[in-house]
C-alpha cells in the first residue's frame, strides 16, 4: 500500500467490529460479530469486504493447505512436534507433491490428508469416511450445510478447475482490498522481464 508508511496507519485488532481478531472469522461460537450460527458469521465477515457466497466458499478452500496448532489458534489439541501430531502431520508423512520426505515443522492437525498440495480435496469432505485425524470446524461444516453455500461446495468438489478459477478471483480481490495503486491504471512488464 502506498498510503501507509508505518504501523500507525494499520487497522487495530478490533477495527472491524469483530472482537479481538481484526476481522478474521472465528472457527466456532461464540462469534465476535454476534452471529448465532457459522454461516451467518462467515457472511458477516466476508460480505462487508464485498464477497458473495461463491467467494466465501472459494476462500475457505484454502484450507486444503496447512494445519491448525494448539499453540496458535487453540482450536485443536494437536500441537508442535511429532508427539502432538495427527497421523497426517508427523515428520515422516508422505504429503509432499513430489513424494519426498519432509514436511517442515511436524505437528498440528490438517483439513486434508495431503495438506501440502493445493487442490480441491478440502471439498471432498462429504465423500470421505469420518476421519478423526482430520480437522473440520463448524465454519467448515456450514459450507455444506447451508443451502446457498452448498451449491458452490458441491461444484468445487466436482471440479478442481471450477475451484481454481473461483479461488484465483477471490484471492486476488482479498489481496487487493484497501490497496491504492500508483499509477491507478496499473502497469505491465514486458514479457522479456518476466
Amino acid at each position: 500500500r502506498v498510503d501507509v508508511k508505518d504501523g500507525s496507519g494499520c487497522p487495530g485488532r478490533t477495527s472491524r467490529g469483530t472482537a479481538d481478531n481484526a476481522g478474521l472469522p472465528d472457527a466456532m461460537a461464540p462469534f465476535g460479530c454476534g452471529a448465532k450460527d457459522p454461516a451467518t458469521h462467515l457472511r458477516n465477515i466476508f460480505n462487508r469486504m464485498g464477497f458473495d457466497d461463491e467467494g466465501i466458499v472459494a476462500l475457505s478452500g484454502a484450507h486444503t493447505l496447512g494445519r491448525a496448532f494448539q499453540e496458535r489458534s487453540g482450536v485443536v489439541e494437536n500441537g508442535y512436534g511429532d508427539a502432538k501430531a495427527s497421523s497426517y502431520t508427523k515428520s515422516g508423512c508422505p504429503v509432499r507433491h513430489d513424494g519426498k520426505a519432509g514436511v517442515g515443522m511436524a505437528g498440528g492437525k490438517a483439513w486434508t490428508p495431503n495438506w501440502l498440495t493445493f487442490d480441491n480435496s478440502y471439498f471432498q469432505f462429504l465423500k470421505r469416511s469420518k476421519d478423526d485425524n482430520l480437522l473440520w470446524l463448524p465454519t467448515d461444516a456450514a459450507l455444506h450445510e447451508d443451502p446457498q453455500f452448498k451449491v458452490y461446495f458441491d461444484r468445487f468438489a466436482d471440479s478442481k478447475e471450477a475451484f481454481f478459477e473461483a479461488y484465483s478471483k477471490a484471492h486476488t480481490k482479498l489481496s487487493e482490498l484497501g490497496s491504492k495503486f500508483e499509477p491507478a491504471e496499473g502497469f505491465s512488464l514486458p514479457a522479456s522481464k518476466l
